[in-house]
């Protein structure tokens, strides 16, 4: 257990400090209940105007200056596990570096209030001593067989495994054969034996298990980039940290970017320790977040696996942290609290004293300069697991080999499709756009079907004959005429989507089995994982998919993939585009020829002397991301700089422009010091509000915090503009 975890300085005398899970800048201070003060990390309850509402006691003296009657009173200090002083830290540590309310990140590690309450305790049955002249059925023997141990069950226990009906109890209640009683409290998660062997691991692979081994338990802070090529068995290495963290008695927390994958993770955490993890995400029902919060905070959820949100759960003995995929960007978080869970993973492990792993095939260029500069110790698998080799990638030239007039399929991706299916083996089609295409027009006038919200396309849906916006998911049925020039039925589809990409396989391969993974075909970690045995199980021989499928997945009879469109990410001026789309293509490309039969990708591409494209047929990771350091280094940007964001933000465009004047006025310099902009953000609307960008970037030694707080203390803004702070952005929409 962390040492002083409930312990911790709090107010001298009868006052408390207490922070409240709201948008505050501080805590509040209230007086102690009689008796002795609870210690700092309590979970209290306060009044708050007319209501009440649950805070924690938090570290730091009370404000003696506030007179006494001004004070109000603690109502009750609740009967839950105290927030560790780990914890406390780490959420200030969120809310000095991300600017953002204490109060606010709170929240996020308060999010089961519910847990909060001790469970109630569950009744059940017990052996009683029979009355003489008891009626003895068989059935009624059945179950004073079951009772003989003297071990209390639950009344639907005892009558699933009696076979009887609760009818039957009540009978016995009443004759006095079985009596009421407590249940003890059961663990909810069954612990994983680190002790149980796994695969046999490669020299390479058990080089790595080593190293991380050690790290995890030498109980000290450290933090691991493990690479290796898709398929190397990185999973599995990491694995044998898992297993030493359990050894030791801490608990290990597994980062995933989609919750979809879960699906086969959890298949192989099962074959490696003999039980699942508890698991974390948005689509736990409110009464398993309750039961998986209180476990963690009570030590009983030996291993976690979650989205980023589990960062904030409450580990009392955190002694491993592993971010997998740790180049996603699905980690950073957009709305409200504005984080980036892989580097925060990083900053809980150092408070924690815990070892943290970030694993990619493709990682970022962030954590690849970090292991270059030995801030971050580095292990690398450069083969597939079982001698598999890795996939053929050639690149389709579309200006050389065009699809026919309304297709999208060029010839030597059509044909090679067409091979694989007739040797029976399954192909990929791959085209990360949701919906049958992009944008509808109007080929009488040329009006553009837009989002009355944002300033972005309608995205067609055929199949739910529905257009919809993808940022604030406004939908409308199609229209019957055009809404600028009113002609009847000439709105026309713009652009393929992976709707309109299994209407042309459907045509080009009728037998074929087919299926759509897309985050609106695949709603959670069930439907991922029904999808992933039909693939597994030759259920499906042609798959389409969005980013969904790129991610982690383990197809054992997949050996071709076709990219529709690999030039897709590289529009744009974003700063990391060509660095995702090769992480994304390399990802995408790598679920081909997994296992015993060789795997072939085909790009299909307008640019394919473009660096991305080259360096997707050579594999050279190392010399792509050395050429992006280098085009990065000599203008700070990061790795080498740092950049924080402004984003203004109202629902009258004129609100947004005098605000954004007015920072860009009072806008910080200085050597080392840029700021660029104000401009309207490439999503200009959103949701209804208008946007304005403001980028400041600096040398890599400036701190962006104090320049920030300065700068927006200068600047008065009204209550109906919002200013939102990005550090270290990662999107620029």
């Amino acid at each position: 257990m962390e040492e002083g975890a409930a312990g911790g300085s709090v107010a001298r005398g009868a006052r408390l400090r207490v922070l409240l899970p709201l948008p505050l800048a501080d805590a509040y201070d209230y007086r102690a209940p009689a008796g002795p003060p609870p210690p700092a990390g309590s979970f209290v309850l306060v009044p708050l105007g007319t209501r009440r509402a649950i805070g924690v006691v938090w570290d730091g003296e009370a404000d003696s200056r506030l007179p006494e009657s001004r004070l109000r009173a603690v109502i009750e200090v609740l009967d839950a596990p105290p927030m560790t002083a780990t914890l406390r830290r780490f959420v200030d540590w969120v809310a000095a570096y991300t600017l953002s309310p204490p109060g606010a990140v709170l929240r996020m590690a308060m999010s089961a209030p519910a847990a909060l309450e001790p469970p109630a305790p569950q009744a059940g049955w017990r052996l009683a001593s029979a009355p003489e002249g008891a009626r003895i059925t068989p059935a009624r023997r059945r179950v004073l067989d079951l009772l003989a141990d003297g071990r209390p069950r639950a009344g639907g226990e005892i009558a699933e495994a009696a076979g009887v009906t609760p009818a039957v109890l009540r009978g016995m209640a009443e004759a006095g054969l079985i009596a009421p009683a407590l249940l003890p409290h059961r663990p909810r998660f069954a612990p994983p034996d680190p002790a149980r062997p796994g695969p046999a691991l490669g020299p390479e692979q058990q080089a790595a298990a080593d190293l991380l081994r050690e790290a995890a338990g030498r109980r000290a802070f450290s933090t691991t980039l493990l690479t290796g090529v898709t398929g190397s068995g990185k999973t599995e290495v990491y694995f044998e940290a898992i297993a030493e963290t359990l050894r030791s008695g801490r608990q290990a927390l597994v980062l995933l970017p989609e919750i979809a994958l879960s699906a086969q993770w959890l298949e192989r955490f099962r074959a490696r320790f003999g039980a699942a993890p508890a698991l974390w995400h948005s689509e736990l029902t409110a009464r398993t977040r309750r039961d998986t919060w209180r476990a963690v905070a009570e030590g009983q959820a030996p291993v976690l696996v979650g989205a980023r949100s589990a960062l904030f759960l409450p580990f009392p003995d955190l002694g491993l942290i592993v971010v997998d995929e740790e180049h996603e960007t699905a980690f950073k978080q957009e709305e409200g609290v504005v984080y980036h869970a892989r580097d925060m993973a990083v900053v809980r492990a150092r408070l924690s004293e815990a070892a943290c792993v970030l694993a990619s095939a493709t990682p970022s260029l962030e954590s690849v300069t970090n292991a270059a500069t030995g801030r971050y110790a580095s292990v690398h698998l450069p083969a597939r697991h079982g001698g598999a080799a890795m996939p053929q990638v050639t690149l389709v030239d579309l200006r050389r080999s065009p699809p026919e007039r309304g297709r999208f399929l060029s010839p030597p991706l059509v044909a090679a499709v067409g091979e694989t299916l007739a040797r029976g083996e399954q192909a990929m089609l791959f085209l990360n756009r949701r919906g049958y295409a992009p944008m509808t027009l109007c080929r009488a006038c040329g009006h553009r079907l837009r989002c009355p919200n944002c300033t972005a396309w309608l995205v067609e849906h055929r199949a739910a004959r529905r257009l919809q916006c993808h940022h604030c998911g406004h939908a409308e049925a199609p229209p019957e005429a055009c809404p600028s020039c009113g002609a009847p039925h000439s709105t026309v589809p713009i652009g393929p989507g992976v709707e309109r990409v299994l209407e042309e396989a459907s045509a080009l391969w009728p037998e074929a089995r087919r299926l759509v993974m897309a985050s609106d075909t695949i709603a959670g970690p069930a439907a991922a994982a029904a999808a992933a045995a039909a693939i597994r199980d030759r259920e499906v021989d042609l798959l389409i998919g969005t980013q969904i499928v790129a991610k982690g997945w383990h197809f054992p009879h997949l050996t071709l993939v076709g990219v529709v469109d690999a030039d897709l990410g590289l529009a744009g001026g974003d700063l990391r585009a060509a660095e995702r789309t090769f992480q994304l293509l390399h990802q995408v490309a790598g679920r081909a020829g997994r296992e015993e039969h060789p795997g072939r990708v085909l790009l299909q591409t307008f640019a394919p002397e473009h660096a991305v494209m080259q360096a997707l047929v050579s594999g050279d990771l190392d010399a792509f991301m050395a050429a992006e350091a280098e085009a990065r280094r000599p203008g700070h940007w990061p790795p080498f700089g740092r950049l924080a964001a402004l984003i203004v933000s109202a629902e009258e465009d004129r609100a947004a422009d005098r605000v954004a004047r007015d920072l860009g006025l009072a806008a910080p310099g200085g050597e080392g010091v840029e700021v660029l902009g104000p401009a309207p953000a490439p999503l200009a609307i959103l949701r209804g509000r208008h946007r304005r960008r403001l980028l400041l970037k600096t040398r890599r030694d400036i701190a962006v915090q104090p320049l920030l707080r300065a700068w927006l203390a200068r600047v008065e803004v009204p209550g109906h503009v919002r200013v939102q702070v990005d550090v270290d952005p990662v999107g620029f929409l």
